[in-house]
């Protein structure tokens, strides 16, 4: 009898063993996701604001700038650095905002890709950095959505 509840107990600290790793490994993917959102978030900003208020000598250097894109992207960049500290932190919200953002970035591609397809001057850096942006925020979002604790 006396084994037996060693083994019960055994399992049972096994198990809460297992339980303990996994929330680490879910914090540890939620720090790591959040560092990475508020370092794009900077960059975000920094390029974005370079291109908005650098001057004509630096737009022209951007080559042919989407104006809604880079607007959009620049104020973005904030949203992004508020996200990453919530995911640094595990807040609750911030799984709402990295899927608000996954989506906003989704639809400012499918915006981009009409103008493109009715002529507009573009960069094809620009469609590369709005799949990346729209990719980035689909691997945090599911960071999130599988981390978080619903609070």
């Amino acid at each position: 009898m006396e084994n037996r509840h060693r083994q019960i107990d055994t399992l049972s600290i096994g198990k809460r063993s297992m339980r303990m790793e996994r929330k680490q490994r879910q914090g540890m993917g939620l720090r790591i996701a959040g560092a990475a959102a508020v370092v794009f978030g900077l960059m975000t900003v920094l390029s974005g604001g370079t291109v908005l208020f650098g001057g004509d000598q630096l737009s022209s250097l951007a080559g042919n700038v989407v104006s809604f894109v880079v607007w959009i992207n620049f104020l973005a960049g904030f949203a992004y650095v508020m996200t990453g500290i919530g995911l640094w932190f595990a807040r609750g919200w911030a799984r709402w905002m990295a899927i608000a953002i996954l989506t906003g970035t989704a639809i400012v591609l499918c915006a981009f890709l009409v103008y493109v397809s009715q002529g507009g001057p573009h960069e094809t850096r620009t469609l590369v950095a709005l799949i990346f942006r729209t990719g980035f925020w689909a691997i945090v979002a599911s960071t999130a959505l599988r981390a978080v604790n619903r609070k």
